[in-house]
């Protein structure tokens, strides 16, 4: 794992003064770093019997979508408020700075399936947690959530109440 960390860059002030950044795309365009990340996580909830995954917008589409090829899971994109272009379900978070609303459309989970959450990265857990809830509004059972990054000083992980959390590299 630490071959895939040394493919992560720092973006100092980014993208406001104070924050780092973690950029992800020297990983990502690496393949075989790539394909390790996806084998990792598709790897550690294999035996869940995923029928979907959600991806967060929008690095989360991309590691979500390779994660559901591997699982043989279809992908279902949750997107901040105005991209999506059918009816859907809200939730708004905390930000540091204010509140934000991400939307799954309401007709892309049933009752009862099973859903693997993955993004690029868990800092706070605000919008893990509205994610959360949006495959619980529509009844769909969160098998587990998936990150390739999780910055532990933010202590984002004690957002997630029960669910069972995977991140595959920590800062």
């Amino acid at each position: 794992m630490e071959s895939l960390k040394a493919k992560i860059r720092d973006i100092p002030d980014f993208p406001k003064p104070g924050v780092v950044f973690k950029d992800i795309t020297p990983l990502l365009a690496d393949g075989p770093s790539f394909r390790a990340l996806t084998d990792a996580l598709a790897g550690r909830f294999a035996d869940r019997k995923v029928d979907l995954v959600v991806g967060v917008e929008a690095r989360g589409f991309i590691i979500g979508s390779a994660v559901a090829y591997v699982l043989g899971a279809g992908i279902v994109l949750i997107r901040k408020k105005g991209k999506l272009p059918y009816k859907t379900h809200q939730a708004i978070y905390q930000l540091e700075y204010g509140t934000d609303t991400l939307e799954i459309h309401e007709d892309a989970i049933k009752p009862g399936q099973r859903v693997l959450i993955v993004d690029d990265l868990l800092a706070t857990g605000g919008t893990v947690s509205a994610a959360i809830d949006l495959v619980n509004k529509l009844g769909g059972t969160v098998v587990g959530i998936g990150f390739l990054v999780e910055l532990t000083f933010l202590k984002g992980r004690e957002r997630l109440r029960e669910q069972e959390a995977f991140s595959l590299l920590q800062f």
